[in-house]
Formats: C-alpha cells, sequence, structure tokens
C-alpha cells in the first residue's frame, strides 16, 4: 500500500475506533463515579472505600500484557471482541456484588472492567498502525475525541438508571455498563484489519525489548505519560468523595463533576493532533503538566461545587495534552515489527504506576483531606517538567514506527 492508501484504511479505521471509544469509554466513567459511593458503603474500613476504583486501575495495568498477546493472536478485531465480552461479564459481576453487598464480588468486577480497559486503551494504538507519520498524530486525536461522547454516555447511564433499582446498591448502573460493551462488538465488527507491515528483519525478532525501553526518548514518554496519567487518577479517584463524604456535595454534583471532566478529558482531541504536528510532542505534552498544576491551585483555592468542577476539567485538559503528547513520542520509538511488545510495555508500565497512584489517593484522602491530594500533585509536576524540557534537548527520534 502506498501512504495514500494507508491513510484511506486509517481513517475509516479511526473512525469506527472513536465510535467504539464512545461505548468502552463509558466503561471507567461508571466505574469511577459509582465505585467509591459502593466502596464507602461496603468497604470494612473507610481507608478501602476507594478500593474498588483502584482495582480498575490494578486490572488496566494487569491486562495490557495479555491484550496485547490475545491481539497478536487473534487480529485487532478479534481481540476486541474478546475484550468486550470481558466488559460484558465485568458490568455483570459488578452488579452483583453491589445488590448482593459484597465488597469481594465487586471488586472482582472493577478488575475485569480494568482488563476490558486495557483492551480500550490500545485504540489509540491501533488507529496509529496503518496511519503515515504526517497523519499518525490526527488518528490518535480522532479516537480520543470518541471520548467526548463517552463523557456524556457514563454519567448519564449512572444518573439514568439511579432510580430503577435504588436498594441494590447502584447495581443498574453496572448493568448499563454490560449493555454498554456488548454495544460495541456490533461497532467494532467494522474494523478493517491493516495488511503485513513491510520490514527489513523478521517480525519475530526485531530489537530486544531490554534496548528499546532504554532509549532516553522512550523513558521521556513513559515518564511523561505515567505522571500525566498517574495524577490525572490521583484527583479523579479522590474527588467523588470528597465532594460527597467530605464537602457534604449531593451525589449528582459528585457525578455530573465526572462528566464534565471526563469531557475535558477528550474535547481538546479535535485539535490535540493539529497542534502536536506544530509545535511537538514534547511541548504540548509540558503544557499538559502545566494544565495539571494549575487544577491542584485551584482545588487548594475552595472546596465548594465550582472549584471542584474547575479543577477537574483542568485536570482532564491536562491529562489530554499530556498523555496524548506522551504516546505520539511512544510512536516514535519502535520499529513496524516491535509495536506490539513496545506498546503493551509502554502500557504496563504507564498503567501499573497509575494502580498505585490511584491505590494511594484513598488513604491519603483519609488522612490528609482533599488539600493533601492537591498539595502532592504541585512538586511531581515540577520534578517531571524539568526532565522533560532538559531530556527534549538531548534527544531525537531514533527510529518511527514507519521505518
Amino acid at each position: 500500500m502506498t501512504g495514500r492508501d494507508t491513510d484511506v484504511a486509517a481513517r475509516h479505521n479511526a473512525r469506527v475506533l472513536a465510535c467504539a471509544q464512545v461505548l468502552g469509554g463509558a466503561n471507567p466513567a461508571i466505574v469511577v463515579s459509582l465505585g467509591g459511593l459502593v466502596g464507602q458503603g461496603l468497604a470494612p474500613s473507610s481507608d478501602l472505600a476507594t478500593l474498588p476504583v483502584s482495582m480498575l486501575q490494578v486490572g488496566l495495568a494487569l491486562g495490557t500484557i495479555p491484550a496485547a498477546a490475545l491481539m497478536r493472536g487473534l487480529g485487532r478485531r478479534g481481540g476486541y471482541f474478546v475484550g468486550a465480552l470481558v466488559g460484558t461479564a465485568a458490568g455483570c459481576i459488578a452488579a452483583y456484588g453491589a445488590a448482593s453487598a459484597s465488597f469481594l464480588v465487586f471488586c472482582l468486577g472493577t478488575v475485569l472492567a480494568g482488563f476490558y480497559a486495557s483492551f480500550v486503551q490500545s485504540y489509540r494504538f491501533a488507529a496509529a498502525d496503518l496511519a503515515s507519520p504526517a497523519f499518525r498524530p490526527r488518528a490518535i486525536s480522532w479516537v480520543m475525541v470518541g471520548g467526548i461522547a463517552a463523557a456524556f454516555v457514563g454519567p448519564q447511564t449512572v444518573i439514568w438508571t439511579q432510580a430503577l433499582w435504588p436498594e441494590a446498591g447502584f447495581a443498574a448502573g453496572f448493568i448499563g455498563q454490560a449493555g454498554l460493551a456488548v454495544t460495541s462488538i456490533a461497532v467494532l465488527a467494522f474494523l478493517r484489519p491493516g495488511p503485513a507491515p513491510i520490514v527489513t528483519v523478521s517480525p519475530a525478532i526485531g530489537r530486544p525489548l531490554s534496548e528499546i525501553v532504554r532509549q532516553p526518548r522512550f523513558v521521556l514518554a513513559v515518564l511523561t505519560g505515567l505522571v500525566s496519567y498517574g495524577l490525572m487518577s490521583f484527583v479523579m479517584t479522590a474527588a467523588p468523595l470528597a465532594m460527597v463524604v467530605e464537602c457534604g456535595l449531593p451525589v449528582g454534583a459528585a457525578t455530573l463533576g465526572i462528566q464534565w471532566h471526563i469531557l475535558a478529558m477528550y474535547g481538546p482531541s479535535f485539535v490535540t493532533g493539529r497542534i502536536i504536528a506544530r509545535f511537538g510532542a514534547e511541548r504540548v505534552a509540558l503544557a499538559g503538566l502545566v494544565m495539571i498544576a494549575f487544577a491542584a491551585m485551584v482545588g487548594l483555592a475552595g472546596t465548594d461545587v465550582p472549584h471542584f468542577w474547575t479543577a477537574l476539567v483542568l485536570v482532564g485538559i491536562g491529562w489530554n495534552l499530556g498523555f496524548i503528547g506522551a504516546t505520539s513520542l511512544v510512536t516514535q520509538c519502535y520499529r513496524p515489527e516491535e509495536r506490539t511488545k513496545v506498546q503493551a510495555a509502554n502500557d504496563f508500565l504507564v498503567f501499573g504506576s497509575v494502580a498505585i497512584a490511584s491505590l494511594s489517593s484513598g488513604k491519603l484522602l483519609s488522612v490528609g483531606g482533599w488539600a493533601a491530594v492537591n498539595w502532592l500533585v504541585l512538586p511531581t509536576v515540577a520534578v517531571v517538567a524539568t526532565l522533560l524540557v532538559i531530556g527534549t534537548r538531548y534527544t531525537r527520534p531514533a527510529v518511527t514506527a514507519s521505518s
């Protein structure tokens, strides 16, 4: 295929994956909106209230490598079908756990939701598989745009189902989650398989992973993605509990806050790819980190609804710029025959660290409150932003995904 031909296929797949992102992106939105609240009622200790949300991140980290292996064996479409079935089971199990007041079963459901999310997170890489280097940042952004609709679908699923089964502890919301996962199968059926890449070495060989991950540019990309996603998750996990439990705000305000947060996460994707093409992934990622720091400052300034919502919107925008910028940096670090293992390694490192951040947020919120969560953001951003500024002066793309 010529570069023009592959971009025709890449555009088609990016549109399909953007639609699938609408449905799959609602999965974590539902867990984040309800997980801490269900956990508050079922957990044996208040310190464990955010554990169900943290288990979503744990499942996401643990699922990255098995998801990559499935897609390597079954292809992107076959692997995504399996992922959607896992997502369906996750919603059903979480609903049963909430209805039966079983904290253990509920956490199992959110772990499986994380496994499903590991497939959904790879949609952005799947969109880049067929794209030319010039179109690749835009293909990634197109998929992320699907999260805009997910920002409404997920929280609105919670709101619409809240009164359907009120005595069952938000179980209806998770049944809705399962229904969205089933629907995604019909969308993913339209995904076109890509041709085998033309490579100069055997696909079974490539460079050793240990050599690839030691590239300074790869380390910088992973670190930027880790901090962008980790801090966003840290704040997002704590915010609903801080609003409802610590500050006495209504559940609806917390749910709508998450909706605006997710909208802010994906809304900039309309232009992020073009901004990266013009200014470079490093500068865009740096702008994202700065935005996350501003979010923490707003969080420290007050604890009413406008402050919470503004902080959640800012951290969402910061995540978009930082995470898409970091993803674009990763695509500059591997050859076509290396992409599956490098993408899996990147996601495992990033989401493994995100799981740790999410696990710690509940404890920190319990001990130090919402202010402590925000104070931790500022020095972390300062350190990584400094490394990003210094590192980009001395690192350049060694290879590209199309080389």
